[in-house]
């Protein structure tokens, strides 16, 4: 039990930290992110709802192109399914007005705060 507990580890004389396996980037850039729906959303082709605060394991991607900045702030492209039919839905950070821009799949679900 005392060997998992020290702070520095044996490090033989004939260990090539090259042969090491690194992690390496995916290809397509896409990040598997575990998040809280920020708004609700009504999928266009099965008409169910998905509620605000619902957790789904999400792709995000950097946007590219001229729409990828504003201002210095990289946008961020979501893509989730929708858990009735599983069709791709897909939003878009605003960092103009500090929200989010359905794209595609849904509508988005106004909420009227007083």
């Amino acid at each position: 039990m005392g060997e998992r507990k020290v702070l520095n580890k044996y490090i033989p004389a004939d260990f090539d930290p090259l042969l090491v396996p690194r992690s390496k980037k995916p290809k397509d850039d896409l990040v598997t992110v575990r998040m809280m729906l920020p708004f609700s959303i009504q999928c266009s082709t099965c008409s169910s709802f998905l509620y605000r605060g619902r957790k789904f394991n999400s792709k995000k991607e950097a946007v590219k192109g001229i729409e990828g900045k504003y201002l210095g702030i990289q946008r961020f492209r979501f893509y989730i399914k929708c858990s009735d039919c599983a069709r791709p839905i897909t939003f878009l950070t605003d960092p103009q007005k500090a929200d989010y821009e359905m794209e595609s799949g849904g509508a988005r679900d106004y909420e009227v705060w007083h």
